[in-house]
């Protein structure tokens, strides 16, 4: 009996660490990279999947499908006090000025776990509505803390509160390299065009999105 203990104990701990280890989940991959290949220079975006899984994963079908390519940064915003945003945003507009129907439904807007809307992160663009975004993104220029999701409560009266919460904008990935690009678009000269302001003059273009291989 001693004999047969002896065999039997190291293969039981063999085979309930084989099961251990199978059981763990799989280990995440590298953070996907994102290249803008644009009139003014080269972009590198690294992007969160583990803060922003949907957004990610939209902007990702959008690079895929090729939706990018060829279409123009159509807003170049400048803040004119202490309150105000610095962004460049595209996506979404082809020369001249001219709409891009998005390709995918409206995504539900992260920007509670996503990152905080500081210089150099790229977040997604949307209309009133919380959860509106669709192929429309924006490089943050600085810090732009007002874009960040914010909920606070105050007191109105014994025992009562009110709450406030702003939904935010959802950043979801950061510049690694061409920030220097970013910032010259930037300063780029800026007007009225089609009932849209800080329309850039002469059109900045991204002439083509890919994954890094």
């Amino acid at each position: 009996m001693t004999r047969i203990r002896f065999w039997f104990a190291p293969l039981f701990l063999t085979c309930s660490l084989i099961l251990a280890l199978s059981a763990r989940p799989a280990q995440a991959g590298p953070n996907p990279v994102v290249i803008m290949e644009t009139s003014m220079g080269r972009i590198m975006i690294m992007l969160y999947p583990e803060d922003a899984p949907k957004t990610v994963e939209n902007f990702l079908k959008y690079v895929d499908a090729g939706f990018y390519n060829e279409t123009v940064f159509h807003r170049v915003v400048r803040a004119k006090d202490s309150q105000g945003m610095n962004v460049v945003q595209g996506g979404g507009y082809t020369f001249p000025v001219q709409y891009k129907r998005p390709l995918f439904p409206p995504i539900v807007n992260e920007s509670a776990s996503g990152l905080q809307n500081v210089k150099g992160t790229v977040a997604m663009a949307r209309a009133d509505s919380p959860d509106s975004a669709t192929c429309e993104f924006f490089f943050n220029v600085t810090d732009n803390p007002s874009l960040n999701f914010s909920q606070s409560a105050s007191q109105i009266g014994a025992g009562s509160y009110t709450q406030s919460v702003s939904a935010g904008y959802c950043a979801f990935g950061k510049v690694i390299r061409g920030m220097d690009v970013v910032e010259k678009i930037s300063q780029v000269k800026t007007a009225r065009a089609n009932r849209m302001e800080d329309v850039p003059v002469t059109p900045v273009f991204i002439k083509k999105a890919y994954r890094a291989r």
